[in-house]
């Protein structure tokens, strides 16, 4: 299932041994090399250091009531794991991102994304499209599989080649199905002659 990622900001964080509000996500820390959310900035009253931080896998389950944990020693600060202080340290923040194919052709700016369930990893980016092409739509849905390159400007996506769809998919035939709903001729009796 995909969820997505506006659902888990300004969420609360949970206590499982005091069933209290600890504190609530502010914004998230997305590992760029695979597109995957390894944690949560917290602000909150009750929280010892800043920043604080909650990770993906100390969540315990996900529910109405917002993020539950088991206890207060499940947040930590930034210099308490080493990968996760060098994926903060990036600053890697994926709103607003720009997005281009390989041929360097703008096609808009990421507004939101989806996350799988349970696993945190980005699957779609939701993406703005800019004026002059937004006719008709104003969004684009790109999915992981389509993300060539993510740097530190942009996220460049595989380039649309609509001559090479055109190869392999053959021009339908109009008259290739059969209408139910057209009269069918109905078969001549054979005439019987009679010698």
């Amino acid at each position: 299932m995909l969820i997505s990622s506006d659902r888990f900001l300004n969420t609360p964080v949970m206590s499982l041994q005091t069933g209290s509000e600890l504190a609530r996500t502010s914004r998230e820390i997305i590992n760029p090399k695979n597109l995957s959310v390894i944690a949560y900035e917290l602000e909150g009253r009750l929280l010892d250091q800043y920043p604080s931080l909650l990770s993906v896998n100390d969540i315990r389950e996900i529910g109405p009531l917002g993020m539950i944990i088991d206890s207060t020693d499940e947040i930590i600060g930034v210099d308490d794991v080493i990968a996760i202080k060098e994926i903060y340290d990036i600053d890697f923040r994926l709103k607003d991102k720009l997005v281009t194919d390989e041929k360097n052709h703008k096609i808009g700016k990421v507004i939101g994304y989806t996350l799988a369930a349970g696993n945190f990893i980005i699957q779609q980016l939701r993406v703005r499209l800019p004026l002059l092409k937004s006719f008709g739509d104003t969004e684009l849905l790109i999915h992981r599989s389509q993300i060539v390159k993510v740097t530190d400007d942009r996220i460049i996506v595989k380039s649309a080649t609509i001559s090479h769809i055109a190869e392999k998919t053959p021009a339908p035939n109009i008259n290739s199905y059969d209408n139910p709903f057209r009269k069918q001729p109905r078969p001549q009796p054979e005439s019987t002659k009679v010698d």
